[in-house]
């Protein structure tokens, strides 16, 4: 991908620059890691113990507060799916070490959700060998490849997440009967299922105008891009690229949702939306919006695109 400088009409092409140490890349990322990857830091160079002799590189924890492991390399090299497995193997035979750290660095109210490990990999690039082997092991592995150039543009960009369809028989079941199903089953292969929550949890109780307008609200969202994945969670279902940019909740009568977006910057403010900032709540986002029916989703749907921008797509 060439990058352009436009200058008075004149577009100049920027060279390509490298960090000089893996450390540097590794330092950058952890003091910008919520705004890259919307993370929290536990710990850097964690150890793992005398026995299994390794140190992950960045320990921490996601907004949804699933645990994370980021890894990184500043040439290519398949040693970073090794030790990204061989990590991700370890911190689910530890949860109890991680959930001590988490309490050590960020408080004892953090509870940890298990239902989903995120592990990243960090590298300029992959070889097709890589991208075969992750997609063989069916591992929960991120591989994600960066670029620098000499007029301090970062360029970080996804290039494989495992996804599987969070589809069950019952889900199944209501695309056959309901059209409005129906495109939204395209986007499966984006959809992540969880080993412990599933979309059916979120809609089974729901009356049959809810549920279809559930069916709509979550079809407009995932069609917004190729790269949205669609996350079950135990409280709500979040829609993200590289963090959420929407958090959804169901009640039997309507639905809640949390957009990423700074309520005092939403001019006017709709009827339905209100700042929650300052309020506790489930899921990520300042601004929420209360869909009882499709013209409040119609006079709102704006926003989630907006959400959607403001992480950067």
């Amino acid at each position: 991908m060439a990058i352009f400088e436009i200058d008075k009409g004149i577009a100049r092409r920027v060279r390509l620059s490298e960090f000089k140490l893996e450390k540097d890349l590794q330092q950058l990322v952890e003091n910008n890691l919520e705004t890259i990857f919307n993370c929290r830091l536990i710990a850097t160079e964690f150890s793992t113990g005398s026995i299994h002799s390794g140190r992950i590189d960045t320990l921490a924890i996601s907004e949804d507060n699933n645990p994370v492991i980021i890894e990184y390399k500043k040439v290519a090299s398949s040693d970073l799916i090794n030790q990204s497995l061989y990590y991700l193997h370890w911190i689910r035979d530890h949860k109890g070490d991680f959930q001590i750290a988490a309490n050590e660095t960020l408080g004892k109210d953090i509870e940890v959700d298990w239902s989903d490990i995120r592990v990243i990999c960090l590298a300029p690039e992959y070889k097709k060998y890589d991208l075969h082997a992750v997609q063989v092991m069916g591992a929960n592995i991120e591989l994600w490849q960066y670029k620098t150039y000499d007029n301090g543009i970062l360029n970080i960009e996804e290039v494989y997440k495992r996804t599987t369809s969070t589809s069950n028989q019952k889900t199944d079941e209501i695309s056959s009967k309901n059209p409005i199903m129906v495109e939204a089953g395209k986007k499966a292969a984006l959809t992540r299922k969880t080993a412990t929550y599933t979309l059916e949890e979120h809609f089974k109780n729901l009356d049959e105008n809810i549920l279809e307008l559930f069916n709509t609200v979550r079809d407009y969202i995932v069609t917004i891009d190729n790269s949205i994945t669609e996350t079950p969670k135990k409280n709500y279902i979040a829609y993200k690229t590289s963090q959420n940019f929407v958090c959804l909740q169901t009640y039997k009568k309507k639905l809640t949702l949390f957009l990423k977006l700074n309520a005092n910057e939403v001019n006017p403010m709709p009827r339905q939306g209100r700042d929650v900032s300052k309020v506790g709540h489930f899921g990520t986002g300042d601004l929420e919006l209360v869909i009882k029916d499709l013209t409040d989703f119609e006079e709102t749907k704006h926003l989630i695109n907006e959400a959607y921008k403001n992480i950067g797509g």
